[in-house]
């Protein structure tokens, strides 16, 4: 993972590569503070040992098994306002390099998992430098099982597990970042409802009755997300928007 290969424009020239750290995300994060790193690109590591997740959870990744990296970008085009667009292209970019492989069963899990039906593959997190109302920069963290085989969580799989073979990551990451690049330009021509109309048609539960917590228990509809990022689920009353903290899938 010394030097990355692809036939990208930008993102995966320049690459950060550790044998080991705790996080991709803090180093990034941290280098970008203290330095002038271009966009796109790449901080990698073969062994996270703190990965960061949602709701402050960590991240499981099995040392030389997985890719985890993290990527920066500056959307400077972006207003604050219009943030979640990026977790949106980010998401669909996964899909399509998931879906070279899986084909059929690859979903977006709101906000931010990849899952193959109703196991976990992957994850992102995205951290925004804000500076007057626009993005400065966009530290995007990104865990995929690639051939991980054995995890703690009941509801993890891999693409190898999926696939029944493993795959050279050495191989693999340059397809994942080119289908990244794709859809970042894809997101700099303003193609937001486009972008959207696909990332409804590949939503985990969309339009499908399931159980959610908030507060209590209550069955609902996934109904799609507002201009914020929130995700609207209906029921029998009315519709509901709830942020990243406030409501749980239960299967």
């Amino acid at each position: 993972m010394h030097k990355i290969f692809t036939n990208t424009l930008f993102i995966g020239k320049e690459v950060h590569y550790m044998p080991f750290c705790h996080s991709t995300n803090d180093i990034a994060a941290d280098l970008v503070r203290n330095s002038q790193l271009k966009e796109g690109a790449v901080v990698i590591t073969d062994n996270q040992t703190s990965g960061k997740g949602q709701r402050g959870n960590l991240w499981e990744s099995n040392p030389n098994s997985n890719l985890t990296f993290s990527l920066v970008l500056k959307p400077h085009f972006l207003d604050v306002s219009e943030q979640y667009f990026l977790n949106i292209a980010i998401s669909l970019a996964l899909h399509d390099f998931l879906s070279q492989y899986m084909g059929e069963g690859i979903r977006i899990k709101w906000p931010n998992d990849l899952y193959f039906y109703d196991n976990k593959l992957g994850g992102i997190l995205i951290e925004n430098g804000i500076k007057k109302n626009q993005l400065e920069y966009a530290i995007v963290g990104i865990g995929l099982n690639i051939n991980q085989k054995k995890f703690h969580a009941p509801n993890a799989t891999s693409l190898s597990l999926a696939c029944g073979q493993d795959f050279d990551l050495e191989e693999v990451l340059p397809l994942l970042l080119h289908a990244l690049e794709s859809r970042y330009i894809q997101l700099k021509k303003v193609q937001f409802t486009r972008l959207l109309e696909e990332y409804y048609q590949k939503l985990y539960w969309m339009h499908e009755k399931h159980l959610f917590k908030g507060l209590d228990y209550f069955e609902g509809t996934i109904q799609g997300i507002d201009k914020t990022g929130r995700i609207i689920i209906s029921t029998h009353e009315k519709n509901y928007h709830f942020n990243i903290k406030e409501v749980k899938f239960i299967r």
